[in-house]
C-alpha cells in the first residue's frame, strides 16, 4: 500500500466530475486501499479518488474511533438526505491550513457498488453523514467551500494561498 500526496487547489481534476467506475476489480480494490492509507496518514475521515489525482468516482469514509472500519465505494450518490440539518467544521488536504464550518443534512442514504461490486444502500448519520457528503461533493468536482458565500469562499482560499507561503 501507498500514501499518495494529495494534489494541492485549484487542480482541474478538483473541479471536474470523475468517471464512473464499471467494475469492481483489483486495480480498483488497490486504488481503495491506498486511499485508506494515505486517509489515515492524513489523519482525515475520508478520501476521494480525485484528491490524489484519480479522476474515477471512488471514496472512502471511516469515522470510527478504533479505525479500520472505513467503508469503500464506487459511483456513490445521495438517494434521501434528511431535512434536519447539522453543522461541522470541514477541511481539506487540497486546500491545507483552512476549514469552515459547513451545515449539511444529518443523515443520508447513499446508494454504491461495495467492495463486492454489489449495490448497497445505506444510511450514514452525523459524522459519517458529512463525510459521506464531502466525498461525494468532490466527485462532482464540488468543494467544501463551494457551500460559503462567495465572499467568504475568497476569503479562505486567500488564508489557504498565504498560509502554503510561509
Amino acid at each position: 500500500m501507498t500514501v499518495w500526496l494529495c494534489i494541492p487547489y485549484p487542480a482541474a481534476v478538483l473541479r471536474s466530475k470523475a468517471a464512473d467506475v464499471a467494475a469492481i476489480t483489483d486495480e480498483v480494490r488497490a486504488i481503495w486501499a491506498d486511499m485508506i492509507e494515505t486517509m489515515d496518514a492524513m489523519p482525515g475521515y475520508g478520501l476521494a479518488a480525485v484528491q490524489i489525482g484519480i479522476p474515477l468516482r471512488l471514496a472512502v469514509v471511516d469515522c470510527s474511533e478504533a479505525r479500520g472500519q472505513a467503508v469503500r465505494m464506487a459511483n456513490p450518490e445521495v438517494l434521501h438526505a434528511s431535512g434536519q440539518m447539522r453543522e461541522h467544521e470541514e477541511a481539506s488536504p487540497n486546500l491545507p491550513g483552512v476549514s469552515a464550518v459547513i451545515k449539511r443534512p444529518r443523515a443520508v442514504t447513499v446508494r454504491f457498488l461495495n467492495a463486492d461490486g454489489q449495490i448497497e444502500d445505506r444510511d450514514f448519520v452525523n459524522l459519517w453523514a458529512t463525510s459521506a457528503q464531502h466525498q461525494i461533493d468532490h466527485l462532482a468536482g464540488k468543494m467544501y467551500f463551494d457551500h460559503l458565500s462567495p465572499l467568504k469562499r475568497k476569503m479562505l482560499i486567500a488564508k489557504s494561498d498565504k498560509w502554503r507561503k510561509r
